[in-house]
């Protein structure tokens, strides 16, 4: 409900594999990074922490491109630079800004996961409905009837757009 993190959501959820792993990513650098940055908060000068969590962020980043590259290299492929774009999402510089350099390692822990299970939520919702407009499957099995008519602006921008923009509407009515 924050809108954060819009880019990859309209981005990598014209496929549920692809959100699953964009999800499964930004969880695992929220946490990690949200560890370290809590663990580091009490020596991290004030004037250079943002640029301290952004290298800690980019190093859980590199770790999340490099498993994708060598385990799911036709997701990390689909996924293209928004993997790399994790490192400016603002949901993980809000939340190390806002929430991991305040608190104890355990809040922090679970803010992460909180955080990371509502992201993948939301991008898991939009990239259900998107794959079966857009190509009539669910992880590349079908599950619309013979003949069904592919929208193909669902599986563009603009589709996601429009279900982002309906999926905000309804959690916030």
């Amino acid at each position: 409900s924050m809108v954060l993190g819009i880019c990859s959501a309209l981005a990598v959820t014209n496929k549920v594999e692809n959100a699953l792993a964009m999800g499964a990513g930004v969880t695992f650098v929220l946490i990690f990074s949200g560890i370290v940055i809590s663990l580091l908060r009490a020596v991290i000068p004030n004037r250079v922490r943002i640029i301290v969590y952004m290298i800690v962020i980019a190093i859980f980043v590199a770790i999340v491109e490099n498993v994708l590259n060598a385990f799911f290299p036709l997701i990390a492929d689909a996924l293209g630079p928004y993997v790399a774009l994790i490192i400016t999402n603002c949901i993980i510089m809000g939340r190390a800004e806002a929430f991991a350099v305040k608190n104890n390692l355990f809040h922090t822990v679970v803010d992460a996961v909180a955080s990371g299970i509502g992201y993948s939520y939301s991008l898991l919702i939009i990239a259900a409905v998107r794959e079966v407009l857009a190509f009539g499957t669910i992880l590349n099995f079908r599950v619309t009837p013979e003949g069904w008519t592919n929208w193909v602006v669902m599986a563009m921008a603009p589709g996601a757009f429009f279900l982002f923009s309906v999926y905000i509407w309804i959690t916030r009515t």
